[in-house]
């Protein structure tokens, strides 16, 4: 989609101008605004992509213009010009937000240069954000299991086909990842991946969301913003738990993949998209077609190709690689060396079923026994209290049973009684100080607040909730 500029000048002809010239020598998409009230006035209600911006201006001159755009966090790069040769002034308008400056004089073609220049860096500050947060998020697909070695198979076989298609694996399976790797091997590698949770959230979050807004379309509204599929652009957008799709957003996601087209809510306009759509569940869509929850016309839209993550418990022989791998990752992260898993601690975590949350489960047991572990490796004693000495869940129906009140343990290792001891000192300590966290620390004779706050941390104590 061509970059929108907009040129904010008094000297209507001279804007104008400009805006042919950009159009005719770089084909951006161009408006003009006669003034600062104007210029901010558009921002509010279109997505710009680059403004560029008179400084001597009556009323809201540009400076008026470059502090407001940042008290209502309009991030849009901003090229100042002015015809005084003022370069004090041009400076100050960079210490004020601006990307840079020019002369009013300048050929053409050096603001041609500018403006790109300037959408150039706005478009890789998106991209460092989007690998930061893929630098920082979940551990990419391992196991070498003969389940994980065909689910590679069938990505890299689907990766560079352009049609959507349909990620299906319990909570926990690591769905998100494999649409990272869908991402990761197609050809639009280099495109954005955007990632939208379609539960949990209202119908009219999750519209606007998807397919962004006007201003003005609801209350709260007080900027234009771009949804998902304009931000994917010809990249990636990844759909997950889309069986949470309320029934109204479902007939318009099926528009837009029909089309190709989306409109934004309160809005006219119709924009046209590219993004590659992988969508995931937890749920049988089948089964909700069935009950009326699902539109059957949008599963066939969206099942053209269809992976299926295994869960944990059929890939036990991935769990030591699995288990290694965050014992050595998640440690750095929690200001701890990491440590090795004792072949003890191991055949407990192969044993168990794995099946609350599957990886997701491993990782989090994984890290309160870093927490919990004083010794050279993570041994069976720092095994969560409601991990079983066979890896299974104590108590009825995979949940923990826990004691009314926590005290001394008369059985177990020496390890988990210590911990239980622990645990029991340190919660009757609150209970008798009301919860107040200095006070207790200074009952037990601890240096601060800080020391025992690392304590019940490491113990996995939260106050009760009401």
């Amino acid at each position: 989609m061509r970059k929108l500029v907009l040129i904010v000048d008094d000297v209507r002809p001279l804007a104008e101008q400009y805006a042919y010239d950009l159009e005719r020598l770089a084909r951006f998409r161009t408006r003009v605004a006669g003034g600062g009230a104007e210029g901010l006035d558009i921002l509010g209600r279109e997505v710009v992509d680059c403004v560029i911006l008179d400084l001597e201006m009556p009323g809201l001159d540009g400076f008026d213009v470059l502090r407001a755009m940042e008290h209502q966090e309009i991030d849009v790069p901003v090229i100042v010009y002015t015809g005084t040769g003022s370069f004090d002034r041009c400076v100050e308008a960079v210490r004020l937000g601006a990307f840079g400056f020019i002369d009013k004089a300048e050929p053409m073609e050096r603001v041609v240069h500018e403006v790109r220049l300037a959408l150039r860096q706005s478009d890789l500050r998106e991209r460092l954000g989007q690998l930061e947060e893929k630098a920082s998020g979940t551990s990419p697909l391992i196991g070498e299991s003969e389940a994980m070695s065909r689910l590679r198979t069938a990505i890299g076989r689907l990766a560079r086909i352009p049609s959507p298609v349909l990620v299906l694996g319990e909570s926990g399976t690591g769905k998100e990842l494999v649409a990272r790797e869908l991402h990761r091997l197609s050809p639009r590698s280099d495109e954005a991946f955007v990632p939208v949770n379609c539960g949990g959230f209202s119908e009219g979050l999750v519209d606007s969301d998807l397919f962004g807004h006007d201003r003005g379309a609801f209350t709260g509204a007080v900027k234009a913003r771009r949804g998902a599929f304009e931000r994917a652009s010809a990249g990636t957008l990844f759909l997950d738990e889309i069986g949470e799709l309320p029934g109204a957003v479902q007939a318009r996601l099926l528009r837009v993949l029909e089309g190709g087209e989306v409109t934004r809510l309160g809005g006219e306009d119709s924009i046209v998209v590219g993004a590659r759509v992988v969508a995931a569940t937890h749920r049988d869509l089948d089964t909700e077609v069935g009950k009326g929850s699902f539109r059957q016309d949008l599963l066939y839209r969206l099942n053209v190709h269809v992976l299926r993550v295994p869960p944990l418990r059929e890939r036990p022989e991935d769990v030591p690689l699995l288990a290694a791998h965050f014992a050595a990752s998640l440690a750095p992260g929690l200001g701890l060396a990491p440590r090795p898993v004792s072949d003890e601690a191991m055949a407990a975590l192969r044993a168990r079923r794995w099946g609350r949350n599957n990886v997701r489960e491993l990782r989090n047991t994984i890290e309160r026994m870093i927490i919990a572990s004083d010794g050279a490796a993570l041994d069976a004693g720092d095994l969560p209290p409601d991990l079983g000495a066979h890896g299974e869940p104590d108590g009825v129906g995979g949940i923990a049973a826990q004691p009314a009140m926590p005290g001394v343990r008369s059985t177990g290792t020496f390890r988990e009684q210590k911990v239980a001891a622990e645990t029991g000192i340190v919660r009757a300590a609150l209970d008798a100080n009301d919860w107040k966290i200095s006070q207790t620390a200074r009952s037990l004779g601890l240096a601060d607040h800080s020391s025992l706050l690392k304590i019940m941390n490491r113990l996995g104590i939260r106050r009760p909730t009401d």
